[in-house]
């Protein structure tokens, strides 16, 4: 991945977290590991934690520290309905870029 994608992905991996906590809670690990099953294999371990405390402080999930078999408990975190109303304002964004690029990219040929 290179330079470019990373920077296009900044601005989107918000969304994408979101997505993939919808109806499932993760802990910051497993959400790492969950982009990285996604294809998203560049994306160090401390952005998303970056991220996490981001959509935290925005109040868009409800974190609940479970325990740990080894070390200090777990924040596992879950979408709640501010974090809802934010992933339904990405998709339509998202929809809408994707389409005004598409339509660029067809003009362009």
């Amino acid at each position: 991945m290179g330079k470019q994608m990373t920077e296009m992905l900044k601005g989107t991996l918000e969304g994408i977290v979101l997505a993939l906590l919808t109806g499932k809670a993760a802990y910051g690990y497993e959400i790492t590991t969950l982009l990285r099953e996604q294809g998203f294999t560049e994306i160090a371990e401390g952005t998303v934690y970056a991220l996490l405390v981001r959509i935290e402080q925005k109040g868009l999930v409800d974190v609940e520290k479970r325990p740990s078999e080894k070390g200090p408990p777990r924040k596992v975190y879950t979408l709640n309905t501010q974090g809802e109303k934010e992933l339904n304002d990405f998709w339509n964004t998202w929809s809408f870029l994707s389409g005004r690029i598409e339509e660029l990219r067809k003009e362009g040929k």
